[in-house]
This record gives structure tokens, sequence and C-alpha cells, in this order.
């Protein structure tokens, strides 16, 4: 059971979109095709090389197929199937061609430090089975695509309002704001690295740009960009009142809630920054400094060393 246990949110939360009138046909679709994207994209190659990496290819992609999904599948009004369906497949497709470059660079011949540093937290929970544990958590990435990152975009796809609400604007904007803030993040890193290189430099701490007030400035941009969806998907949410049972209805709006929660944790202490910072500290001289100057999350002015 100590295996499975991460599962059972996302069982739930699967049944509760199943039992929903207006989501349940798009809801199994997509789980269908996370499904097949997760055995053939992740699991099967995590069977044949002991690698967890592979996720970073599949779950990008599962984010693409839920836009799709809820652009072709739902009869709410076309516009805003259309935007929330276009958002989807932007945060998607950039971290899925970023994942698919980094495999033709690399070929994913070593496992990332943020899943070699699961098999700690294995040993720690006595859990001795690793492929089975491996299985399991990339199975349960798969699980969010199915069932609490879908609420969103299925609750606005399944609006048939042509009025464009306020929160929507709001979180359309505050989206937008932290995909820039994020890729902007991203490409600072990349131009700190090659100019390291350059400079045949290595291990350096990146401290430019954004980097100087948070120490992941691209996970806190995309922690915001899921709550500005979450924004926008309130009018949504409460149009949908009309054709569900209250406690569906109840229950749709506190799984939209969850998805900050599960990204935030996803973010900062499961395959984010705890992680990475773990690695850092060891091979950075001067990252231990950086960590006492600068917040680790949230964008804050630097402390004075």
């Amino acid at each position: 059971m100590k295996y499975f246990s991460l599962l059972v949110p996302f069982a739930l939360g699967l049944v509760l979109l199943l039992l929903s009138a207006s989501l349940k046909e798009a809801a199994l679709i997509n789980a269908l095709s996370q499904l097949f994207l997760f055995l053939v994209v992740v699991c099967i190659p995590l069977y044949r090389t002991g690698r967890m990496s592979y996720v970073d290819i599949g779950w990008p992609f599962g984010i693409v197929i839920i836009g799709v999904v809820a652009f072709f599948t739902l009869d709410g009004h076309w516009l805003k199937a259309a935007a929330i369906g276009l958002v989807y497949f932007l945060i998607g497709a950039r971290m899925g061609v970023m994942a698919l470059k980094h495999l033709v660079a690399y070929e994913l011949s070593e496992e990332l430090p943020r899943y070699a540093y699961q098999r700690r937290r294995w040993k720690k929970t006595g859990k001795s089975n690793q492929m089975l544990a491996a299985q399991v958590e990339v199975i349960v990435q798969g699980a969010f695509n199915a069932t609490f990152l879908a609420y969103p975009a299925f609750i606005i796809a399944s609006n048939p309002s042509p009025v464009i609400s306020v929160f929507e604007w709001i979180g359309l904007a505050v989206w937008f704001s932290a995909f820039v803030f994020e890729e902007t993040a991203d490409r600072q890193k990349r131009q700190f690295i090659r100019r390291q290189k350059d400079a045949g430099i290595r291990n350096g701490v990146c401290d430019v740009g954004l980097w100087a007030y948070s120490r992941h400035p691209n996970y806190f941009g995309q922690w915001m960009g899921w709550n500005g969806i979450l924004i926008a998907t309130i009018p949504s949410w409460f149009a949908l009142y009309q054709a569900e049972f209250i406690a569906i209805w109840l229950a749709l709006g506190v799984g939209v809630l969850l998805v900050s929660y599960f990204m935030y944790n996803t973010l900062v202490f499961y395959s984010g920054a705890v992680p990475a910072e773990y690695y850092s500290v060891k091979k950075r001289p001067g990252f231990a400094d950086y960590q006492q100057r600068t917040s680790r999350f949230v964008p804050k002015p630097r402390l004075r060393s």
C-alpha cells in the first residue's frame, strides 16, 4: 500500500470527473489518451532503462493533450475553448520541446538529478522495490494530467457564455505575464551557462537577472501561470452550477484549487527546488552563500552579504 497511496487522491479526482454530467466524456477521452501517452513514452522506456527522466517528455505533451481534448470535445463557447486550449498547448509545447532537445543532445543516458533524488526518499520511506516505486511515481504525474490539471481547461471549455468576464481577463493577463517571466528566467539561465562555458568556468552560480531575486524564478513563473488559469476558471465554475449536482459542483471547485497546491509542492519540494539545491550545494562552491542572500521561490530583494 505504501507504493500506491500516492494514487488515491487522483483516483478520487477521476471518479469525480466521470460523475460530472458536463465533463465525463472529455474526462474519459483525456484519461485514455494520457494512459496511452505515458505507457509508450514513459513507462516502457522506464522499464527498459530504469530511468524516470522520460516523464519530462510525457508530462508536458500530456498538457497539450488536455488542451486539444478541451477544445474538440466540450460544448462551450468556441472562443473560451480555443483560448484555454491554446494556453495549455503553449504551456505543454514549450516544456515538451525543451525536453526533446535534451533527449537529442544527451539521449537521457543518465537519470536527471531530481529523479535520482527520489531514490534517496524511497530509502527513507522503506521502498526497496525501486522499479515499482519509479513506475508509480511517473504514473502519478500521468494521473495528475488525467484529473486535477484538466479541471480548469474542461470547466472553461464547457462554459457556453460568450461574455468575457473580468476574472477571465485578469486570469489571462496573470498567465501571460507569468509565461513571459518563466521564459525570461530560462533564457537568462541559458545565457549565463553559455557565458560560463565560453570563459572556461565550471559550476558557477547563476545570480543574474531574475535569479538575483529568486533562486528558482522559472518555477515561480510556472506556478503563477497556473494561478492565473485558476482565476480565469472562476466564472466558468459558477456557470457550471446549473448543470451539476451541488456536491459535484463544489467538489470540482475544490479540485481546481488543488491545482495550485499540487503545483507548488511539486515545484518546491517534489521535483523542483529542494532536489536541485541538494546537488547544487555539493558541486557549486558559492551556492550556500547564494542561498543565504536570495529568496528560494517568491522573488524578493536580495539580502546584503
